[in-house]
């Protein structure tokens, strides 16, 4: 096991190593103080550290003290330092304006792993033209994760036009009646398209660690064997 440890802190340094994902700082409930700890530590081990979740406060004044420190307020994501490109393209779709920190939060993340992103925001249903004027795109994406409050209908419409696998994310945009975005979570359950898996309300974050895993998943080194 490869960890380093503090009193309050046990940094899974061997993680990706497992799982095909590095450990990712979830910055909500976090100091200040714990996060760059945290951060310096994984970046001395790999060259790259990110964390989700962190306040603009915070984030701003991380990004000014961490090594190639940037932090992005709408996606409300702190990196440091690169990872090399994977080639591999990732769509991320958003219904409307108001689904763009959820949205953010996916690119982002993506974009910090390494992947080449395109985004197409504001192409809900409640205009489909917009939706089909950007379906050549959608299609050369190796995987879309598409982003809908509402009645969450999005991800059910592209995923009966395009060939890609998507990863739905609800979000708690929308009226009364959608429940913070249960409303959402339910439809896309309940999508009649084949291929469509679908993440946590608003967990941008959990659709781009999804996606990757769909496109750098490396073969196994034997038929039927996995590395301890």
């Amino acid at each position: 096991m490869n960890d380093a440890v503090t009193p309050d802190v046990r940094v899974d340094l061997s993680r990706e190593a497992r799982t095909n994902l590095p450990e990712v700082i979830y910055g909500a409930g976090k100091t200040p103080e714990q996060l760059e700890r945290i951060a310096r530590e994984l970046f001395a081990a790999s060259g790259f550290a990110l964390a989700t979740r962190v306040g603009p406060a915070a984030g701003e004044a991380l990004a000014a003290a961490l090594p190639q420190g940037r932090y992005s307020p709408r996606s409300r994501l702190l990196v440091c330092g690169s990872r090399p490109p994977t080639g591999a393209i990732v769509g991320v779709a958003c219904a409307g304006t108001s689904d763009l920190p959820v949205a953010e939060e996916a690119a982002g993340t993506l974009a910090a792993l390494g992947h080449d992103v395109r985004t197409f925001y504001d192409v809900g249903v409640a205009g489909i033209h917009r939706t089909l004027a950007v379906r050549d795109e959608l299609d050369r994406c190796r995987v879309l994760i598409v982003v809908a409050g509402m009645e969450g209908a999005l991800p059910s419409v592209i995923g009966g036009l395009v060939r890609p696998p998507i990863v739905a994310v609800p979000t708690s945009v929308g009226y009364g009646a959608s429940f913070g975005g249960l409303a959402a979570l339910l439809g896309m359950l309940n999508s009649c398209a084949p291929g469509v898996c679908v993440v946590n309300i608003d967990n941008g974050f959990g659709a781009a660690c999804v996606a990757h895993k769909m496109v750098s998943l490396p073969p196994l080194e034997a038929p039927g064997e996995i590395s301890a």
